[in-house]
């Protein structure tokens, strides 16, 4: 999908469509910004129907932001400047000050995502989702997929959407995964890129290694010290010489990603290997002097873990926590308990054991809680498959003396 939290926002709020914009920060109050408008503007009586007229100059501005929250998405406007997700809001603010701000909104682009993904089951039903506003589609066996080299297909997916959502979309086209990856970006947006195996070498390989989706920041500055700067250097190199400098497993799937081979299939259905949640603090805590704070954010994180293992469907029997301190060191512990979980207090309570386990003289930016080693549950009752009475007796005995928060 084409910027696709800043395209659901423009649903919304036309009026800023095009112009720098960023999404970040807190959650929304759509009554909040009401009643301000009604405050600061009362030439008329403003209701959640007026949201398109609002003024633009009435919308905050990414050089009034003062936190840490981090970038969730950036319009392209925005990303001309420099700007793009999981930078911090405050440094994105150096480089477009008049960017607009505007806070996240899971509800509506999680309704948006499952939206455009039902238009494409329809024509393509073999889809892998690959999170919330992308997919990998096989279209073999689609009757009059092979047209034009899959152009046909794809304009109609791009056309199917629009017309259910308002959203545009870029497809690429190509033999496997990795290409199809690489070739989504070439034309966005509400582009269509079809790459052949006879266009490696013209379309593939002058791009910068980062292209390729799995060579991260680290792995491109060890290429390029090596002096690999493109896909094309890249393949020149031998792959006994890749697997000598980056091991067996890495060296080999560069060698093999640069020559555009990838035979991963189209995987429709996967289980989970774990569900977390986790939040960066406005301001450093501190165990003790923030205990009432840190302890309500720890509750409600168990919590929300708790409810999307029940919302669909799983119990976890590996219990951890993820710590990031003021100094960006991050430590992470976990505990493996006897029986399979859902329950928020459950999680709360092997979580705050593996909290024991940490040195907390420092201030913490980020927390995090997560549940693994996840099993299905049945449809029919949901529950988790034991409630033993020692889990139970564990449960009862959450609030033990010494608990850290």
């Amino acid at each position: 999908m084409d910027a696709f939290y800043a395209s659901v926002e423009w649903l919304r709020y036309p009026q800023l469509r095009g112009l720098p914009m960023v999404i970040g920060g807190g959650r929304r109050r759509e009554d909040e910004l009401i009643a301000r408008l009604n405050a600061e503007r009362p030439e008329r009586s403003w209701t959640a129907d007026d949201l398109a007229d609002i003024p633009v100059d009435f919308f905050p501005l990414l050089k009034d932001y003062v936190g840490r929250g981090v970038i969730t998405t950036a319009s392209y406007a925005a990303r001309e400047f420099g700007v793009g997700s999981a930078m911090g809001l405050m440094k994105a603010a150096r480089l477009c000050p008049q960017a607009i701000l505007l806070p996240a909104d899971f509800d509506q682009y999680r309704h948006y995502s499952r939206a455009f993904k039902a238009v494409i089951r329809e024509i393509a039903p073999v889809m892998e989702d690959r999170g919330i506003d992308e997919v990998y589609i096989d279209f073999t066996d689609v009757p009059g997929g092979q047209r034009e080299g899959g152009r046909v297909l794809a304009r109609l997916i791009q056309k199917g959407i629009f017309q259910a959502t308002g959203l545009t979309c870029s497809v690429g086209v190509a033999p496997n995964k990795l290409l199809a990856k690489m070739a989504s970006e070439f034309n966005k947006p509400n582009g269509i890129s079809i790459v052949l195996e006879g266009d490696l070498q013209t379309r593939i390989w002058p791009l910068p290694c980062r292209k390729i989706n799995g060579v991260g920041p680290k792995a491109d500055a060890r290429l390029q010290a090596q002096g690999i700067r493109t896909i094309g250097e890249l393949a020149a190199r031998e792959r006994h010489w890749l697997v000598e400098h980056f091991g067996k497993s890495y060296g080999a799937w560069l060698h093999d990603a640069a020559w555009g081979r990838d035979a991963r299939p189209v995987v429709t259905e996967s289980e989970p290997v774990s569900m977390s949640r986790e939040t960066t603090f406005e301001r450093d805590l501190h165990a003790v002097r923030d205990r009432a704070e840190l302890g309500a954010i720890f509750t409600r994180l168990a919590e929300q873990v708790a409810g999307d293992l029940q919302r669909k469907g799983y119990a976890g029997k590996t219990i951890g926590i993820k710590l990031r301190f003021d100094d960006f060191k991050i430590a992470t512990r976990d505990q493996t308990i006897a029986e399979f979980t859902n329950d928020a207090r459950r999680i709360r309570q092997v979580a705050g054991q593996c909290l024991k386990r940490v040195d907390l003289t420092r201030r913490l930016r980020l927390l995090g809680v997560r549940v693994g080693s996840l099993v299905k549950l049945d449809s029919a009752s949901n529950k988790a498959p034991d409630t033993t009475e020692r889990a139970q007796a564990a449960i009862e005995s959450e609030a033990h003396p010494g608990e850290l928060f």
